[in-house]
């Protein structure tokens, strides 16, 4: 399906497919879709990489679960801020979508085969989009996105496989799961240098805004200062929901992908207003078009 959105096809991200791409950890087979900048056609420029999890979900309607990201959207709308790189989307395996995206056991939801799956992405997959594509292969340059299970797996990413990870944005992460066992693994991990997108919407529940708050606080203790290395973001009116996430994606990635130096506190707020008809309260909690 074809975004409304994509108003000239010299602006539109080029879409790759690698097909069938198996994984040894896993014992899978998946297809892998690559959102180049619309510039890869006519540069010898190299890219900073995303991967993102729940890849069905990105930009076909027929595929995804209940709506997309509108990632194409996202894409053109960064490149129009001068912020460009290319989008890996992974799709999850749907029965096994819960077991893969968990790091950890739960008594109840079962899982705790998260380890496994970041061996696919970190030993796999991106040593195939690095020999395919002009990457910046660092972990400077290399992040990994998720929302719910797919934002607790990349949290746990960015912490578990530091050398390889070196950004990460989570929306709505299920924190809770495993008894909410990601929130004491952050807190007893080190703290790699980079920088953290983290976001819950209001209308979520209160456990899950209590949950991300607390992560919150975690990561600051550990040295990750509001607006330069995380941004925490109570969406309001925010839901659980493809759509809501897909409201919230550009100023995420816009935060994650600025040069070093760039990103402060009066020019993220400014991406976020300028789609939202609600002042931020407290500098955390913003409405972002919900």
């Amino acid at each position: 399906m074809t975004s409304p959105h994509l108003h000239s096809k010299g602006s539109a991200p080029i879409r790759r497919v690698l097909s069938k791409v198996w994984s040894p950890q896993r014992d899978t087979h998946r297809d892998i879709d690559v959102f180049l900048p619309a510039s890869y056609r006519n540069s010898r420029r190299r890219y900073p990489v995303v991967y993102l999890q729940d890849g069905q979900n990105l930009v076909d309607a027929h595929r995804a679960f209940a709506g997309t990201w509108d990632l194409q959207h996202a894409i053109i709308t960064l490149a129009a801020r001068g912020i460009e790189a290319i989008f890996v989307g992974v799709p999850n395996m749907g029965a096994d979508r819960m077991r893969e995206y968990s790091p950890f056991y739960d008594a109840r939801h079962g899982g705790g085969d998260g380890d496994a799956y970041l061996a696919y992405l970190e030993r796999t997959v991106k040593p195939l989009v690095d020999r395919r594509f002009r990457t910046r292969p660092g972990r400077e340059a290399t992040g990994v996105f998720g929302s719910s299970m797919g934002g607790l797996i990349s949290l746990y990413a960015f912490f578990r496989a530091p050398d390889t990870f070196g950004y990460v944005g989570a929306m709505s992460p299920s924190l809770w799961f495993a008894s909410r066992a990601i929130l004491s693994y952050i807190e007893n991990d080190g703290s790699p240098p980079g920088r953290i997108y983290l976001d819950a919407g209001t209308e979520e529940g209160p456990a899950t805004l209590r949950d991300a708050r607390h992560l919150a606080r975690i990561l600051e203790r550990k040295g990750y200062e509001e607006n330069t290395a995380l941004r925490f973001v109570e969406a309001v009116r925010g839901q659980h929901t493809e759509a809501h996430w897909a409201r919230r994606l550009v100023p995420a990635l816009e935060f994650l992908l600025r040069p070093v130096g760039s990103v402060g506190v009066a020019g993220l707020r400014s991406s976020v207003g300028s789609r939202s008809s609600e002042s931020s309260v407290g500098g955390r909690r913003l409405s972002v078009g919900q």
